[in-house]
């Protein structure tokens, strides 16, 4: 049962994919939405912790969690959950991601390649997190991800094949890292090229 304007026009069929929700500029605010318009969503849990919290009664500990989402074709999401449960802390943290949900502007940047093909990034970007900044450059076609296992699990789930990354600051806070990688994907998106200047 939808809750929102968005969900009824979801529902009704009149608005078909997440293009035209990013397009209108609407906000996604229930997941359910993109559970309809994209069924074939992957998701994975990237983190996971104890977090204690002291009060009164004493030390009360819960699990933490963070989750990546992405299609493999140009969307990824990434949220955060904590409860007293460890299943229920993902399943929060899958919410969150669904309606974090962000496109990705994929192109080939690179001009060892120049192919036209969205296998990387059409331009730098960089991302930033606490005191982590993460970089993403363009490569050619064959060079695969180089980057740390934590960042590979956003740029595939992304639909990026090849790029370079750079990162600098406390790359051993791991959740600061996930969110400056999920930074620069989103800045693929936010940065306005030539090509989308109105004349």
């Amino acid at each position: 049962m939808p809750r929102t304007q968005l969900g009824e026009m979801v529902k009704k069929g009149l608005v078909t994919s997440l293009d035209e929700i990013f397009a209108r500029g609407y906000r996604i605010m229930e997941p359910e939405i993109v559970d309809t318009l994209l069924p074939d969503i992957q998701y994975e849990i990237i983190y996971t912790t104890i977090v204690q919290k002291q009060t009164d009664a004493g030390e009360k500990s819960r699990f933490k969690a963070i989750v990546a989402i992405g299609s493999g074709d140009g969307y990824v999401g990434v949220g955060s959950g904590k409860a007293a449960q460890w299943r229920i802390a993902v399943e929060k943290a899958l919410k969150e991601a669904k309606l974090n949900i962000t496109p990705i502007r994929r192109g080939c940047g690179s001009w060892e390649c120049s192919c036209d093909q969205p296998h990387s990034i059409p331009f730098r970007v960089v991302g930033k997190c606490g005191s982590v900044r993460f970089e993403v450059l363009p490569g050619p076609r064959g060079l695969g991800l180089v980057a740390n296992d934590t960042s590979k699990i956003l740029l595939r789930l992304a639909g990026i094949k090849d790029c370079w990354t750079r990162s600098r600051g406390s790359t051993r806070t791991t959740q600061s890292l996930i969110y400056a990688t999920f930074d620069a994907l989103a800045s693929t998106y936010r940065i306005v090229t030539p090509s989308d200047w109105v004349r």
